[in-house]
């Protein structure tokens, strides 16, 4: 009886500890998802620490300043040009960007005037117009602009966190490892070091590949004479920083503007960006990533659409930082471990 009562104690253990275990694997997955989008400013914090890490350097090269007045150079010097470009395009970029507004509504009703003239313009309209179509928009756009904090309050966490992290970043990097066992803490320590700078090349690539989009765009709009230029070059500049994604949504707004003036202004306009994509898709960037890092596309759009629908706007915008983290990690954590134990075996 004895041995039967401890067969039946044994089995009651097993089943509670795999109960035990299955409820701390949910609760994980659970905080994980609820904390995830705090994890995605953090993300975007570190990418201004980088940022401003990768200005000073420069800084430090070509005038060959010491390390902390190089930083604190970059930092206000960044800052300088933000407040240098609003105090004198300010003004102009933000008529441009209220006319945009107040022409929107009227340049949607004239491009429904025209599509209306077809047979597969009607179908569109019919489709786009229904109401099952429209609460569809608005569920995906109140979940893809949900954030942890409001936009504003985003922001103004990311900027500080920012700024933290890049007058102080061995404190948070060193506090991350001591939570780390003794006998990993070195390998994580090249993991993290090898993450900030793949993260530090892609951040230069972006960057550039922004500056050639927004540059290319203005002067496209401007010779083709397309009202609010700058505005419309700001935002397709910006939306560059998403890759695939953003040029597309950046391509709306010129063409719906490009309408008002003619169907024929507006499918130039919708060339001129796809011409502008394909030059940055299939030259700028690839130059750039065969010096910098080289990320799969496919891989990016997958991570793009997964985190564009579980996290909103963050995730569709730190995708592709997401990704070449992933990588890093996969790489320094499993494959250089599977290739030393082949290398052992053979």
């Amino acid at each position: 009886m004895a041995g039967k009562g401890n067969k039946s104690l044994s089995f009651h253990g097993k089943v509670w500890t795999f109960c035990g275990i299955t409820a701390l694997f949910i609760a994980f997955l659970w905080f994980i998802k609820v904390t995830f989008s705090v994890f995605l400013l953090i993300l975007a914090a570190a990418l201004i620490s980088l940022f401003f890490h990768g200005f000073s350097n420069l800084i430090q090269k070509k005038i060959h300043l010491s390390p902390k007045v190089s930083l604190l150079v970059s930092v206000i010097f960044t800052f300088i040009i933000i407040i240098f470009l609003f105090w004198f395009m300010g003004d102009r970029i933000v008529n441009q960007v209220n006319d945009l507004k107040e022409t929107l509504p009227g340049t949607i009703n004239n491009a429904k005037a025209k599509l209306s003239t077809s047979s597969i313009g009607k179908k569109i309209i019919e489709k786009t117009s229904s109401e099952e179509f429209s609460q569809k928009v608005l569920s995906f756009g109140s979940s893809f602009f949900n954030s942890s904090f409001g936009a504003f309050g985003d922001l103004y966490v990311v900027l500080f966190l920012g700024i933290f992290f890049t007058f102080s970043p061995k404190t948070y990097i060193n506090g991350f490892l001591s939570l780390i066992p003794k006998k990993g803490r070195k390998a994580s320590e090249a993991t993290v070091e090898r993450v900030g700078f793949t993260l530090t090349k892609w951040l230069k690539g972006q960057i550039f590949a922004m500056f050639i989009v927004a540059i290319l765009t203005g002067i496209g709009l401007t010779i083709m004479g397309i009202p609010m230029a700058i505005a419309l070059a700001l935002i397709a500049g910006l939306l560059n920083f998403i890759p695939n994604f953003g040029p597309l949504l950046a391509m709306v707004p010129a063409v719906l503007i490009a309408l008002t003036i003619g169907g024929d202004k507006a499918i130039v306009v919708a060339i001129m960006y796809t011409g502008v994509q394909i030059l940055e898709s299939n030259i700028i960037t690839p130059s750039i990533q065969k010096k910098l890092i080289n990320i799969p596309p496919a891989l990016t759009i997958l991570a793009q659409l997964f985190m564009g629908i579980l996290t909103g706007g963050w995730g569709l915008v730190l995708a592709t930082p997401l990704v070449a983290i992933l990588m890093v990690v996969i790489q320094e954590t499993y494959i250089k471990n599977l290739d030393k134990d082949e290398a052992q075996g053979a």
